[in-house]
């Protein structure tokens, strides 16, 4: 009699428990709500908070360009006047009138160097608001694929977890009767105890983290028990980097991380400009066109009882003369802005530079390590099968099929989750090198099934 050879055959179960690990399912029953992540993109467009909040200042920006556009406009007022003048001397006595006025008065810049660098500025600022808008889509994006991928990651490991210990359990019901019946020793049964009961803490643990990832998914796109489509079984991956490491690297000044710091520089530019102005003169054309009722004792001096009208159009010169230093001390600061915004702007490019490049190699590994693991995982299915079969025929332990069985259900989870992060450091290399839009959800969403 051989003490470790047992009269259970643990294949079937075995093969059982690896075949709801390879498919996912978890034990879960599928809701019918379950989403792809272009819908859910949508859905998080209209919900979430961030996106939303720089989507309104965004459309601000539009109506504050708007506003320095008016510093061109004639500007026209209104303006009425109800008043008492008293008039005290020695000889006349006392005198007084009642004044009642009223009047348009209007003014058009002509010629106004402060007002044009405004305007410039405002209308570059459109150019930041719209980089703003873009990064803000390009990161609800990646923070949506994160969420989407962390759900199904979190899915896989406790579907694995749960056949490892439905696997174990079986296992150890085996290794029990064999005890029992005196053809293994109590150390099979101890082993195979210690075994399902660390695969219980960790199907307890993957159920909590599972719990976790959904609420931060349904906190994203204002749902409630929003459950992904999950991944296809494609291998690889088509995930089209695109070009090498340098293509991608030439293509962070369209980033609208760049193009905002480019505008920053062009507004540093412009507010120099308008410094400088406040040396020039100002030419406006002024107009005015009132009447005004008088009565009383001193309305005779003030050319008698009665409504006069009153008008008058004209120029306007002004020209600043001194003005303590300021307008020079105006310029010295807009020109060291402006060498900060250069520096922001090349700060810039080097930051995307280096995140790209580190993005790149991402999914390149990424590439390797998804398959590796897929050899992992061949490896690991063969080893299984060698082990359940030298237990039955006697030359393995109960132990060694345990330990096989763990081994291949920890490479299943490390499979699924390499692939997540594959697809998700693919959408890091758009954002990083500023290409990623929209559209780039659509190969990824393909790759989905309910």
């Amino acid at each position: 009699m051989k003490p470790h050879q047992s009269t259970h055959r643990p294949t079937k179960v075995a093969l059982t428990a690896l075949a709801l690990a390879v498919t996912g399912l978890c034990g879960l029953a599928a809701p019918a709500q379950a989403q792809s992540l272009k819908d859910l993109f949508e859905a998080a467009r209209g919900y979430d908070a961030t996106f939303l909040a720089a989507r309104a200042q965004a459309e601000s920006a539009q109506y504050k360009a708007a506003q320095a556009d008016a510093l061109n406009l004639p500007s026209v007022g209104l303006q009425a006047d109800l008043k008492r003048n008293g008039y005290d001397t020695p000889l006349g006595g006392n005198k007084s009138a009642r004044v009642a006025s009223l009047g348009v008065s209007a003014t058009q810049p002509l010629y106004n160097a402060t007002n044009g660098a405004n305007i410039d500025k405002a209308r570059r600022s459109l150019d930041v608001a719209a980089a703003d808008l873009q990064a803000a889509e390009q990161d609800l994006i990646v923070r949506l694929a994160q969420a989407y991928f962390d759900v199904l990651a979190a899915q896989d490991t406790l579907a694995t977890a749960q056949a490892n210990k439905k696997g174990i359990s079986e296992q150890l019901a085996s290794a029990k009767r064999n005890f029992e019946v005196g053809t293994a020793t109590i150390t099979d049964t101890r082993e195979a105890q210690a075994k399902f009961d660390l695969s219980t803490a960790q199907v307890l643990a993957a159920e909590n983290d599972l719990r976790s990832k959904r609420v931060a998914l349904d906190q994203l796109v204002g749902g409630s028990g929003v459950t992904p489509f999950s991944l296809k079984k494609v291998s690889p991956l088509p995930i089209a980097a695109g070009g090498g490491m340098d293509d991608w690297v030439t293509k962070v000044d369209s980033s609208p991380t760049v193009r905002k710091a480019q505008a920053g520089l062009d507004i540093a530019k412009m507010e120099v400009r308008r410094a400088e102005a406040g040396h020039r003169p100002t030419v406006d054309l002024t107009g005015s066109l009132g009447m005004a009722n008088n009565r009383g004792s001193y309305a005779p001096s003030m050319g008698g009882e009665g409504t006069a009208n009153t008008n008058s159009i004209g120029v306007t010169l002004k020209m600043p003369l001194y003005a303590g230093g300021a307008i020079q001390n105006q310029v010295r600061e807009a020109l060291k802005l402006e060498d900060k915004a250069r520096n922001d702007l090349e700060g810039a490019r080097r930051s995307l530079s280096q995140a790209t490049r580190q993005a790149f190699l991402g999914v390149e590994s990424g590439r390797s390590r998804v398959a590796a693991l897929e050899a992992a995982e061949s490896s690991s299915k063969l080893a299984l099968e060698a082990t359940q079969l030298g237990y039955k025929v006697g030359v393995r332990v109960n132990l060694d099929v345990l330990n096989a069985q763990t081994q291949l259900f920890s490479t299943q989870a490390d499979l699924a989750k390499a692939r997540y992060d594959l697809l998700v450091t693919s959408l890091k290399l758009r954002q990083a090198a500023g290409t990623l839009g929209a559209a780039d959800i659509d190969p990824v969403n393909v790759l989905l099934q309910p």
